[in-house]
């Protein structure tokens, strides 16, 4: 057996510690994904942190790791009276990439099938890791399905195989440790979510903290042995730690306003996963029982989200993985120290909020629906509750759900059946009806009417055509596209791209603001060839036909305009891409000349014109004034 680096030797890391530590004192997190570049001790601590755990009982050959006093039933080890048990270090199973299922769940022992006509279930590598670690390297390589079905072996510690003619089930908790190089590819989100913990690694970039780092690994490899017996201490101490974490864990708790604050950070850093609430609670608790206390706190919580949540959440386009660590401290703070609790002194619960909004309450004074308010002193108006009124059609409820209204409130129309009430001009109607006898009826209702910001789609046309610079403009154009789709959801903006070189236009990006789909289509675009002008015109016109009543367009054309390739084979190109040009006049449009031959045609200038579209020239436009110019042009 090769040696094992100590755990407790591990320079620096202590995300990576302390969420293999969270898993070793409750299995049931549901593992860790560590992702970071290679040789930044991934393998190493996973390996070092099964040398440490408590040793496990088990009986002597026993392929299931049971339970010396819950023996398996299937298992012909435990289930037999010659059993020889012995303490033993916890498992630690490499599963490797190539392996199959059968391999992993288990299998028909067709040995035994073959020898006594009998069948016999042959269990598999999470049965081996039973109790102990699973281990795969590169688990992003390994194909969907069986992760898929590790994570949820792992999630109900039961593994469960129908083949064959079987029907087993058997214990499977395990702690499943997954490492992986971005560089070679992503998990799906879905698997993502299922992994309990992940951490983010790199090679420390402090000189200092490298040297104790190849200081320490130099030495391991000239002495394994040495170097182990001089972390001996620590590695024993960090045992009975983990052992009395264990022991402590089923007494650690959460106050009902921590369980709160934990669902508080799931909703303000948009994770939808409800996984991810289950998971802060328990991940809390194990570090609470890992510092020797029963009651875990704000902080707990905190140091556990940094683990939890990054993973889940919704990222916008460009957005590094992690958290906004000043709110998540802010919040903390708030968790620790809540106010006191409001006193009858400090004001009357009736007092509506300042917009006018409250909550929906039944209607006191019994009258109908016509006579909603019972008349009251001018005086006491601020204080009134107000409510829609209440039908059987959903044209008369309040809702928070997509049927409202979104957007800033900027003026308010009479309307008798109002999705969003506006209580100030509700009110204010009724007075001035009647300001002897204050009563408020349906004809008083208002309606909130607001503003929302409109998404835009871009649709960038770019000449890919050997008549322009057209590496240099390919990469301004990239730039560009990945540039506006930094922002796109935030702005609610989509962005298209439609290439055109050679004989015909392409549609390279759909569509979308997934950052994702435009660097797939941006990493290879193509360049050369001819100037089908026309055809992109074409295919523009259709792409915007098929956005009706979506967000607005603006066409953008990046093109020096010398059309060489006609429509069908057949005709002036020039004269066809013009005439395209003019059944697209209308709709937002802005022509950038990309023509740099000393000789000028003005082609793109004319093309201008045609579309009824500013015009530019963008000789000197870099990638980032280039996006600058398209965003001025949105009114930005």
């Amino acid at each position: 057996m090769s040696p094992i680096y100590p755990f407790a030797a591990i320079v620096g890391q202590e995300q990576l510690k302390q969420a293999l530590l969270i898993c070793a004192v409750d299995p049931t997190v549901g593992g860790v994904l560590v992702r970071g570049d290679k040789g930044s001790a991934k393998s190493t601590a996973a390996r070092g942190l099964a040398a440490v755990l408590p040793a496990i009982r088990r009986a002597t050959g026993c392929g299931y790791n049971c339970e010396p006093d819950h023996p398996l039933p299937l298992c012909p080890v435990c289930s037999g009276d010659a059993r020889a048990l012995h303490d033993g270090p916890v498992p630690f199973i490499n599963l490797p990439l190539g392996a199959t299922e059968d391999r992993v769940l288990g299998s028909l022992d067709f040995e035994k099938a073959l020898q006594g006509g009998k069948q016999a279930f042959k269990p598999g590598l999470l049965a081996a890791a039973h109790r102990g670690m699973l281990y795969i390297d590169e688990v992003n390589l390994l194909a969907d399905h069986l992760v898929d079905v590790l994570l949820d072996a792992a999630a109900m510690g039961v593994n469960t195989v129908e083949r064959e003619g079987l029907a087993v089930s058997h214990p499977a908790r395990v702690t499943l440790l997954g490492t992986m190089n971005q560089e070679e590819g992503d998990l799906r989100p879905q698997l993502l979510d299922r992994f309990g913990l992940m951490v983010d690694v790199a090679a420390p970039r402090e000189p200092a903290l490298r040297a104790e780092v190849v200081r320490r690994r130099l030495a391991f490899e000239a002495d394994p042995a040495g170097f182990a017996a001089q972390w001996q201490a620590d590695s024993e101490a960090l045992r009975e730690n983990i052992a009395a974490a264990r022991a402590l864990l089923p007494q650690t708790r959460l106050s009902d306003s921590l369980f709160h604050f934990v669902s508080e950070l799931c909703c303000e850093f948009d994770v939808s996963s409800l996984r991810a609430d289950i998971v802060l609670n328990k991940a809390a608790r194990a570090l609470a029982a890992l510092d020797g206390r029963a009651d875990a706190s704000a902080e707990d919580i905190r140091d556990a989200a940094r683990l939890v949540l990054p993973h889940r959440r919704r990222r916008k386009p460009f957005e590094q993985s992690g958290l906004d660590q000043d709110k998540l401290e802010q919040m903390t703070r708030q968790a620790s120290n809540p106010p006191p609790p409001p006193t009858q002194d400090q004001g009357d619960a009736t007092q509506p909020p300042p917009d006018g909004d409250s909550e929906q309450e039944q209607n006191p004074s019994g009258h109908g629906s016509e006579q909603i308010f019972a008349a009251a002193p001018a005086g006491d108006i601020a204080r009134i509750r107000v409510q829609a009124p209440s039908s059987g059609d959903a044209a008369g409820r309040r809702s928070d759900g997509a049927s409202r209204q979104r957007g800033h409130y900027v003026r308010a129309e009479a309307n008798p059946q109002p999705a969003q009430l506006a209580v100030d001009a509700t009110l204010r109607h009724a007075i001035l009806r009647d300001p002897d006898h204050f009563s408020v009826t349906r004809a008083d209702l208002h309606d909130k009417v607001r503003v929302a910001k409109q998404g835009n789609l871009i649709l960038l046309v770019v000449d890919a055509s050997g008549s322009m610079a057209a590496r240099q403009r390919m990469e301004q154009v990239k730039g560009t596209v990945l540039s506006l789709l930094e922002d796109a959801y935030r702005r609610r903006d989509q962005v298209a791209l439609i290439a055109f070189r050679g004989q015909q236009a392409e549609l390279l990006l759909p569509p979308c603001n997934r950052v994702e789909q435009a660097e797939l289509a941006l990493r290879e675009l193509p360049t050369g060839g001819r100037t089908p002008l026309a055809h992109a015109l074409a295919l523009a016109a259709d792409t915007l036909s098929r956005q009706l009543g979506g967000p607005a367009p603006l066409l953008v054309i990046l093109s020096d305009g010398r059309a060489n390739v006609a429509l069908d084979g057949d005709g002036d190109p020039w004269r066809q891409a013009l005439d395209l040009a003019g059944q697209l006049a209308g709709a937002p449009a802005l022509v950038l000349d990309t023509e740099q031959d000393f000789v000028r045609l003005g082609r793109a200038r004319e093309l201008a014109e045609a579309l009824g579209a500013e015009y530019l020239a963008c000789d000197a436009l870099t990638g980032e004034q280039l996006t600058l110019t398209i965003q001025q042009r949105l009114g930005r």
